[in-house]
């Protein structure tokens, strides 16, 4: 606590009662690298979304459902666990008058306001960042550089998109959009990036005008001479410049993302500017995928699907004949991943978990929590590749010969919530809270649930997170044709087990029907199935997909393999 106790006695020079800490570096996205990550620094957590508050006597981390247990376990002691929605910082500091200070550049009005509003708390933005003055931060400068995605390979050019945006401007009757999210940027140039360990985000801002002008702020270190030349048609600005930019510009109107357009930034556009504050309309369009996006997606999927089903294999023949434990079973999966020449990276840090460190949403084994893998447990693989070009994502739960008939009840349900995601009748008006709803319907019969959303968004080569689309109670997106969206109801039994399914499904018309699309091509584990719980709709969905399973991947397999498959592909 050593660090905390430094935090606390700064909190008197500056005037403050409490210091606030978000996950999030000035960027907003969703994997920080380690050198930014004052949340973990300061409390221990680590998983991918939370934030503390530090008060003179105590230290609270809220977090969601996905991360309560987690939390919990790495920083319970020091910390009181909040977890949110259901309790914000509204409910526990509502009478109190306390002045909690804040970095402005890590954090929107959108979000305090959402977790503030009912209290007596004054926040207040602190040009110093409190938690970098408690740490020996090195000068660390990732200078890779970004590069850009050919129009053959993005399905449509840069300049077109910049057009869909000029378009936007005009009807809205605005000079300027300030794009402040690097994911978005990377949609709209057609450009990557080696900014997250993840995620191919090219860290950078840009305001473009309703002409289709641009100018692109990033560190220029990032770009070399070839790919200046191909971005001549824009001004490129040193970041360290941006807010002297802005500072000259007056009298215009410009649209900010209110999900990611720091305090800070507002703040500056709106001392000689007018602003529109709203959801950036580039989350839209890049919610739906072009042609060639879809096409590149499904092969990346059968890739991912044919190196996944062989670990899957290789680990239901090897788990009693040598140890394999969580640590090496990811790394045995990520070496199958590996020769395939398109695999580029990891889309998120792998959740390999069995026996109880299943029960953790989104565990992350390490030396300390390592388990080995025993016969009569459960074993959960969630991993998920970038691919040139896709990025993909699956969860399967195997047996390791367990025979408890409850698990294979629960698994069953698990299973007859993903078939009615997977079967969803949809129509031009289906969102996700409505398929959320049909997804635990069967767990529910007898009292069960689980705390997480059932289905999230997913880029093409970008964000394995992305909106605004999900299969969850209060997302309220309409669901259209060329949407990618993960399918992965689950249950969790703290200190016993874990259970989840997860494929990623695409949104198709045809005939004037919509439906959902299975992408994720991967045995699920029949000896975990109760069959007599399935009616004759969900069977047939099962046999149909091991059909296709086997179909599309028998070519990838060896001789044993191919019998495996056969086997796990056949008819129940």
């Amino acid at each position: 606590m050593e660090k905390v106790d430094k935090l606390k006695k700064l909190l008197d020079n500056y005037q403050l009662d409490g210091y606030l800490i978000p996950k999030n570096d000035e960027f907003f996205g969703e994997y920080v690298p380690e050198y930014k990550d004052n949340l973990k620094f300061i409390s221990n957590f680590s998983g991918s979304y939370g934030f503390a508050i530090i008060l003179k006597k105590y230290n609270y981390l809220f977090v969601d459902g996905r991360y309560t247990t987690q939390a919990k376990k790495e920083c319970g002691k020091k910390f009181n666990i909040i977890t949110i929605p259901k309790n914000k910082p509204s409910n526990i500091f509502k009478n109190k008058k306390l002045n909690i200070g804040f970095d402005p550049r890590l954090h929107t009005e959108r979000l305090l306001f959402f977790f503030f509003k009912d209290t007596k708390c004054r926040l207040i933005p602190v040009s110093d960042n409190l938690v970098d003055k408690t740490r020996n931060k090195k000068g660390i400068n990732i200078n890779n550089k970004f590069f850009l995605i050919n129009d053959k390979d993005a399905g449509q050019s840069s300049n077109k998109k910049v057009k869909l945006i000029s378009i936007f401007l005009k009807k809205s009757k605005l000079d300027f959009q300030f794009i402040s999210a690097p994911e978005n940027i990377a949609w709209l140039l057609n450009i990557r990036g080696q900014d997250s360990e993840f995620s191919p985000f090219p860290n950078s801002h840009l305001i473009i005008s309703k002409s289709g002008k641009i100018n692109f702020f990033c560190s220029l270190k990032k770009i070399n001479n070839k790919l200046k030349k191909k971005l001549k048609h824009m001004k490129i600005i040193d970041i360290k410049y941006l807010d002297l930019f802005i500072l000259k510009i007056k009298n215009k109107k410009f649209c900010i993302d209110s999900n990611t357009c720091s305090i800070y930034f507002k703040k500056i556009l709106e001392k000689n500017n007018k602003i529109k504050e709203e959801i950036d309309p580039i989350y839209s369009f890049k919610s739906i995928k072009n042609k060639t996006e879809i096409k590149n997606i499904i092969n990346s999927h059968i890739y991912d699907g044919a190196a996944l089903t062989k670990f899957l294999f290789w680990l239901k023949n090897n788990f009693k004949k040598r140890t394999i434990t969580e640590i090496s079973a990811q790394d045995k999966l990520l070496q199958f991943r590996k020769k395939n020449k398109y695999f580029r990276y990891l889309s998120f840090p792998t959740i390999s978990g069995t026996g109880a460190n299943a029960a953790i949403i989104h565990y992350k084994a390490t030396k300390k929590s390592n388990k080995i893998l025993k016969k009569g447990d459960l074993y959960l693989i969630d991993s998920g590749g970038q691919y040139h070009f896709g990025t993909t994502d699956v969860t399967r739960t195997i047996s390791l010969e367990n025979n408890q008939e409850r698990i294979k009840n629960i698994f069953t349900r698990v299973l007859k919530g993903h078939i009615a995601v997977a079967n969803y009748q949809l129509n031009k008006n289906t969102n996700g809270s409505q398929i959320d709803f049909v997804a635990r319907k069967s767990l529910k019969k007898i009292n069960l649930d689980y705390p997480h959303g059932t289905g999230h968004g997913v880029g093409y080569f970008l964000n394995v997170h992305e909106g605004p689309q999900a299969i969850s109670k209060g997302n309220f997106i309409t669901l259209k044709e060329g949407m990618i969206i993960s399918n992965e109801p689950g249950y969790y039994e703290d200190g016993k087990f874990g259970i989840r399914i997860e494929n990623l499904i695409l949104v198709i018309k045809k005939k004037n029907i919509f439906k959902f699309e299975n992408l994720t091509l991967a045995p699920i584990d029949k000896s975990l199935i109760q069959k007599s719980l399935l009616n004759n709709v969900e069977l047939n969905w099962l046999n149909s997909y091991h059909s296709n399973v086997y179909n599309q991947l028998k070519k990838f397999m060896n001789r044993s393999e191919l019998v495996q498959l056969e086997n796990s592909c056949s008819y129940i």
